[in-house]
């Protein structure tokens, strides 16, 4: 198999006649290979990959670096074909990715131009990449007309695939409401008799779907709990002094966050200093991002989602064994959540092309030929199975982990107690009902055991 596969990257067609003795058609085969060799065939050409994460601003360093960590040395294993199995082969398809990471910093039209740049002036044949909602549902209709693979790895906005199909788009990680109803359930267990409760999302797309979904969910799990305050700081904001002035004044029995990047870890360390979080929990769903990077200032009692089962939540498997043991060895810390996601919507990307690859065995599969073998594609990760089996095939759904945050000062390292983790079924609606519809009839097909 080895043999074939590098006579067909180096283009060298023999004819071996069967007169022949075994040595003979052996050094035939060797001055062939030598011969293409010496007379400029080369390997399966390098697939152009554009990367995209946050490199500057609040959000490079909770969210941004850790991606880009991510990327580099899950890319470099997949071209040495060194990640564990089943993704030991080397490349896509046996041809390595040749990567080229920008910024996903600036406003959507400045995103936009440099989607288009990587595509039309870079030539890169597959993007990966993005963090925020907005910049995602902008970039999408594009990926579409210059037909070109693009495969979402962070931003969580559930209208993505309602609001339009597309074809040539895909999002591995789970979207708002997994993370909004794994959290609802976890509270209602934790906090059975709640009477009130309070959010702090951050008013743009991202915020506004979360909070619905998870009043939604908290509507057909504790329906004799209310609001008591909504508030909607503006993204970036970075100064909390009103928001949690009125939290403390009111009754609510936690507060919901789904804050991220900068403005997560200025929430948290505002609210402790002002004595917050010691009259009522913190529910941050996407918390996790800032374990490693404010792990001493993080009040015990504080409750951690991580968009899945990813970090310290995560399986104990060999794909996370690899990741955490190679991520810490390179850059000295553990891998955040953000990490986790480029690392699975990386393996998703090798398992699309090597199918596509395995079924068009005499050239490199197209951008349409990988995008038709990633719809409906299932696929094992460090956190679990991931299958792409909403969004007519093009939204991933996994299980989803919740735990409450501990310091561990005798060995100065965080934990997470008090763990559970929800069936990807639980917390996804499914195929072909919008997330609202699903949560507006009380879940209906949910299944959590």
């Amino acid at each position: 198999m080895v043999v074939r596969r590098k006579q067909r990257m180096l283009g060298v067609e023999m004819t071996v006649s069967k007169s022949m003795t075994d040595a003979a058609r052996r050094l035939t085969i060797i001055m062939a290979m030598a011969a293409a060799l010496t007379t400029g065939a080369t390997a399966a050409e390098p697939v152009k990959v554009g990367v995209v994460v946050f490199l500057t601003g609040p959000a490079a360093g909770p969210v941004g670096v850790p991606s880009r960590n991510a990327a580099e040395i899950v890319i470099e294993a997949i071209n040495d074909g060194k990640l564990p199995a089943p993704y030991n082969t080397a490349g896509l398809g046996g041809a390595k990715i040749e990567a080229k990471v920008i910024d996903e910093a600036g406003n959507t039209a400045a995103v936009v131009t440099e989607f288009r740049n990587l595509i039309q002036r870079d030539g890169a044949k597959v993007v990966v990449g993005y963090f925020s909602s907005a910049n995602c549902l902008a970039t999408a209709p594009i990926a579409d007309e210059l037909r070109t693979l693009t495969v979402y790895y962070g931003c969580g906005a559930k209208r993505l695939f309602e609001d339009a199909q597309f074809k040539y788009v895909f999002r591995p990680t789970p979207h708002t409401t997994s993370d909004n109803v794994a959290a609802a359930r976890y509270i209602t267990a934790k906090l059975p008799n709640l009477k009130s409760y309070s959010g702090v999302n951050q008013n743009y797309s991202w915020g506004l779907d979360n909070w619905e979904d998870f009043v939604l969910a908290m509507k057909a799990l504790a329906p004799n709990s209310t609001v008591d305050k909504a508030l909607l700081p503006k993204l970036f904001a970075g100064e909390y002094g009103a928001e949690i002035s009125a939290l403390m004044i009111g009754g609510s029995s936690f507060v919901h966050s789904s804050f991220w990047d900068g403005d997560l870890e200025s929430f948290v360390i505002q609210s402790a200093a002002r004595g917050l979080t010691q009259r009522m929990p913190l529910l941050l769903t996407v918390g996790e991002q800032m374990l490693f990077r404010k792990s001493s200032i993080v009040p015990d009692g504080v409750i951690i989602g991580a968009r899945g089962a990813h970090g310290l939540l995560a399986h104990d498997n060999p794909l996370n064994k690899w990741f955490v043991a190679n991520y810490e060895a390179r850059f000295g810390t553990q891998p955040n959540f953000p990490a986790y996601h480029m690392y699975q919507t990386l393996l998703g990307l090798k398992a699309a092309w090597d199918k596509a690859a395995s079924a068009n065995k005499n050239s490199a599969p197209t951008g349409e030929e990988v995008s038709a073998a990633f719809r409906h594609l299932e696929f094992a990760t460090a956190s679990g199975p991931i299958k792409m089996s909403i969004g007519n095939g093009a939204q991933g759904i996994q299980s989803v982990a919740l735990g409450t945050y501990r310091y561990n000062k005798a060995v100065g390292k965080p934990e997470i107690i008090d763990v559970a983790e929800y069936p990807a079924e639980c917390v996804n609606p499914p195929d072909g009902m919008t997330a609202t519809q699903w949560l507006e009839k009380g879940m209906p097909g949910a299944k959590c055991q």
